[in-house]
């Protein structure tokens, strides 16, 4: 025990990098374990990224930034992380926060006002987390519609994020050649009601990583899949 304890203190002093440090408490994250394509996703919430040190984790290929959110809310730290995760080597895209009872074309304005297709390495992607108080085929039709100017305006089909229990009540056989990344945050893998199939998962909301000081959000690919599946084509 006097070993252990003093194994924790002197990383304590010398600053050792978080990661190192959770190995030796014996807490070992995914990447540490697996050989899966890893990334991260970010907002104003986790406050100024050091991303010269973000950009050391090998393990973390990609980056979903936060544009926008319904039809005026733009993340304010934004332009700042995709000029800077690029200047370090990581592949980023953009994410907008959808907002069922928001004007769509307004929505969609805002969105595009920020996440502009020079900028972007993998496909945009739309946050779906809340019906808006709709019930579920008044939210769907809004949703769809949006989607729709999504893959108008990007001339391509946009990744679609939510949770499991989110998917299984309001989307359930509703998404046909939509890819996913589904929010599940345990150690068990999803699983959808409808057994469709899902390329990412974000699988903790509590993840460290060198460069940034709070939580963070990981995801991974699954299995067979790839980041060619989201790369952003530029016609």
């Amino acid at each position: 025990m006097r070993h252990y304890l003093a194994l924790i203190v002197t990383i304590f002093f010398l600053d050792i990098p978080y990661s190192f440090a959770q190995r030796a408490e014996g807490y070992l994250q995914c990447e540490d374990t697996c050989r899966h394509i890893h990334g991260i996703d970010l907002s104003h919430y986790q406050g100024e990224v050091f991303w010269e040190h973000v950009g050391d984790n090998s393990k973390m290929a990609y980056v979903y930034l936060k544009a926008t959110e319904g039809s005026t809310n733009i993340d304010a730290t934004y332009a700042r992380n995709i000029d800077l995760a690029h200047r370090y080597g990581l592949k980023v895209g953009s994410y907008h926060f959808f907002r069922p009872k928001t004007e769509l074309v307004k929505q969609l304005e805002n969105f595009k006002s920020q996440c502009r297709p020079g900028d972007q390495d993998l496909i945009p992607m739309i946050d779906i987390e809340t019906t808006g108080g709709l019930k579920t085929d008044e939210f769907c039709d809004s949703l769809f519609k949006f989607l729709d100017l999504v893959e108008k305006a990007y001339r391509q089909k946009p990744l679609l994020y939510t949770y499991t229990n989110f998917y299984n009540k309001h989307l359930k056989g509703k998404i046909n050649d939509y890819k996913l990344m589904i929010a599940q945050y345990s150690d068990k893998e999803p699983v959808l009601a409808d057994d469709k199939d899902y390329i990412m998962w974000q699988y903790t909301a509590k993840g460290r990583i060198n460069g940034i000081n709070t939580y963070v959000d990981k995801s991974r690919f699954m299995g067979r899949h790839s980041m060619r599946e989201i790369r952003f084509k530029h016609f």
